[in-house]
């Protein structure tokens, strides 16, 4: 049976995940109750998330470690962590992400 493997950037400080959040709010809007899940962004490949990293935030790369998940374990980390969907990268250069939301 193969299981598929996803990649995820984890902060090596705190421990969260790389995450896509919507617009904040502007100066006339009131506060949301509770910060903004978001989306966790997820690699297909590796050295994918490694690749993002290094042309988006260099400075910032040896701030986060590539961790790898099944289909299986990514359903706990999206309600443990409360994220509302997930950001597929597709190409990690431009980049490309497919946002989708999760269903209940």
């Amino acid at each position: 049976m193969l299981t598929t493997l996803y990649y995820l950037l984890r902060s090596r400080k705190d421990g969260s995940y790389l995450a896509a959040h919507s617009q904040g709010r502007t100066e006339n809007e009131q506060p949301k109750e509770a910060p903004d899940p978001g989306y966790l962004i997820l690699f297909q490949e590796y050295a994918d998330g490694l690749s993002y990293l290094n042309a988006h935030a260099p400075d910032r790369a040896a701030d986060f470690a590539v961790e790898s998940v099944s289909q299986t374990q990514l359903k706990g980390v999206m309600q443990r962590w409360r994220f509302k969907g997930v950001g597929l990268v597709t190409d990690p250069l431009l980049p490309k992400v497919e946002f989708m939301q999760r269903q209940g």
